[in-house]
């Protein structure tokens, strides 16, 4: 299968096979009065069976090759009868090679999430239309997950899948929900899917495939070999933030990717310690604090 993923499993035509995800969905609502919970229960499960069931590529999976991802999503307000406010949290992981470690892949909150439900409704997908904004958002980020894996596992190979979400954005411009348009604001869908097929940031995919394949996966069998690729990453990821200032992409990249990198560079030589860090601090100031952990360590 084009994930890869024969590097890290024998399977033999005996494994059951499996869909792609293997998502733990959450639904809470700390903030909404005067609602029945079961509806929210309901809404829990219907999404969690709409995300493992539905078939995403055309590619087989075992059971163990599945994509550990989770979504967590906070009802904040009913607007009416069937209609909601809330945010998601949006998260998805990959293990290193030949280790128990995972390593985050996506980490995304989306505050634009309003949508319709009614209790039992049947959730279904189309690629080519807009059916509702529950089923929409839920497919986007499906295929970013699912897009995103792919990359780490060769060269673009989730081309394809970020193709599927950019058509779910396409699919939704005429709809009054927010979230899919570019006018709205810089971090939401819109920006997510557009800044990772831009060819400004082509860099940044051939960034992501060599900090897992040639680093993270490298580091149980060569442990310098490995830090020493995601050090050569930072360059790319520095003309990056210099051309492109306010990207979204790299906001959840360093969101995914900011303890782990604290505890990848805490071992290194003291003159890497800090250019790392210096560089580190430039491009991702909001975890500053975070970072300063390499030079102290």
């Amino acid at each position: 299968m084009t994930r890869f993923f024969t590097l890290f499993f024998i399977v033999n035509s005996f494994i059951a096979q499996a869909q792609e995800l293997n998502c733990t969905v959450s639904v809470i609502s700390p903030g909404v009065q005067n609602t029945e919970k079961r509806i929210f229960e309901t809404l829990q499960n219907n999404l969690r069976e709409f995300m493992n069931s539905t078939r995403w590529t055309n590619d087989e999976f075992a059971l163990e090759e599945r994509i550990e991802c989770s979504i967590l999503v906070t009802v904040t307000e009913r607007i009416s009868t069937d209609r909601f406010k809330a945010t998601m949290q949006i998260q998805s992981s990959r293990p290193a090679y030949m280790t128990s470690y995972n390593t985050v892949m996506l980490n995304v909150n989306d505050q634009d999430f309003t949508f319709q439900y009614v209790e039992n409704q049947l959730i279904q997908f189309q690629e080519n239309q807009h059916i509702n904004q529950l089923t929409s958002v839920m497919a986007f980020y499906a295929y970013m997950i699912i897009g995103s894996d792919y990359d780490s596992f060769s060269q673009k190979g989730g081309e394809p899948y970020f193709q599927k979400a950019l058509q779910i954005v396409n699919n939704a411009q005429s709809e009054n929900e927010r979230g899919w348009k570019a006018f709205e604001s810089t971090k939401n869908r819109y920006w997510l899917i557009e800044n990772m097929l831009n060819a400004r940031y082509e860099t940044f995919r051939d960034v992501v495939y060599k900090y897992h394949r040639e680093g993270l996966d490298m580091m149980q069998s060569d442990l310098e070999t490995g830090r020493r690729a995601i050090t050569e990453c930072i360059e790319p990821l520095k003309k990056i933030r210099l051309d492109q200032p306010n990207s979204y992409l790299l906001t959840v990249f360093f969101t995914a990717k900011v303890d782990e990198l604290v505890n990848i560079f805490k071992e290194s030589f003291p003159d890497v310690k800090t250019r790392v860090t210096n560089d580190l601090m430039q491009m991702d100031p909001a975890n500053a604090n975070k970072y300063q952990a390499i030079i102290k360590s």
